[in-house]
């Protein structure tokens, strides 16, 4: 859904001040639009776009803001807008692969206050709370934590316990998640579709934990990444099947591609161990090594069962990164 104040939720699905004990306005002031302008030639320009527009939460009284990563990936200019529609360039800080998180930085004061980091860990399903983009109450949805699950994504990506939110918000990219105390709890990621039993399928968002920021928020600001071994990455874009994993996309010069695997190949096993569905397969991968480590795996193309060995190679080094400020 596109920035602006020509939408807003319903009155009745909004939520309204006399039911929390802080000052709720105050705290929506703390989310703000982030606008991200990516060169054309980037790596993650085809998929991600060269424009992307989403949200942000304040969290310092310096302007820091947290976000999801993929909207400032690459960006060569940044610019933030606040509720009351104060416009301030800012710089991307750092991104974390393994959490998706983002970290920009404010180049001018801004009229928005810092919100306060919380913790999911007594938040259990059920709980109600607050799902917001940049535009006050008129944005802020009245949401349920209706899942704490482990995600898999098709782009390398895996969170151990991830949170789900229903009803889903429209403008989920870097959405503040906020518990009934006023504090941040989660940074929205994606739309996505949940279901159980005979129950039609239905939208919500999966949410970044923010209890994931404090153990790598001290790296990403002094070295704009955390200092860990980086993860092998293989450029694949898989799917889960009934029993296995369809390659579903490849990136373009990236180690699968080199290696020979083709959209429609079935990845059977890793190392000469099985895998069923995509946590399992990234997890093969990541326990062989870091970066650069030889990832044996066995596919089925057609009616042929293929081996081949893909050089695996560090994300970051295929990406543009920021000029320093």
């Amino acid at each position: 859904m596109s920035e602006g104040k020509e939408w807003r939720f319903p009155v009745s699905a909004q939520p309204q001040p006399e039911d929390f004990p802080f000052n709720l306005d105050s705290l929506l002031a703390g989310v703000v639009s982030v606008r991200a302008e990516v060169p054309e030639d980037a790596f993650t320009a085809a998929m991600l776009g060269t424009e992307r527009v989403g949200n942000g939460v304040v969290i310092s009284d310096q302007g820091l803001i947290v976000t999801i990563g993929y909207l400032v990936t690459e960006a060569e200019g940044v610019w933030l807008t606040t509720n009351d529609g104060r416009v301030a360039q800012a710089h991307v800080v750092g991104y974390d692969q393994v959490t998706g998180l983002g970290l920009v930085q404010a180049l001018a004061r801004l009229s928005a206050p810092a919100m306060p980091l919380g913790s999911t860990h007594e938040v259990e399903a059920g709980a109600s709370v607050i799902v917001a983009s940049q535009g006050g109450r008129a944005h802020a949805l009245r949401a349920e934590l209706i899942a704490k699950r482990e995600f898999a994504g098709y782009w390398e990506y895996l969170l151990d316990e991830a949170l789900f939110t229903a009803p889903a918000h429209p403008n989920w990219g870097g959405t503040a998640c906020i518990g009934t105390d006023g504090r941040l709890l989660g940074i929205g990621s994606l739309l996505i579709q949940h279901g159980s039993g005979e129950k039609q399928a239905a939208e919500g968002n999966m949410i970044v934990p923010i209890d994931l920021l404090p153990p790598i928020l001290n790296d990403l600001q002094r070295f704009g990444q955390v200092q860990r071994p980086p993860r092998p990455w293989l450029g694949l874009f898989t799917a889960d099947g009934p029993d296995h994993v369809f390659v579903v996309g490849l990136a373009k010069g990236g180690p699968a591609e080199l290696a020979g695997l083709e959209v429609g190949d079935v990845v059977t096993e890793v190392a000469g161990q099985e895998v069923e569905d995509l946590a399992e397969l990234w997890r093969r991968v990541w326990s062989l090594g870091a970066a650069g480590v030889a990832v044996p795996l066995t596919i089925m193309r057609a009616e042929s069962q293929l081996r081949l060995t893909v050089q695996s190679a560090d994300r970051n080094r295929f990406l543009r990164h920021a000029p320093l400020h």
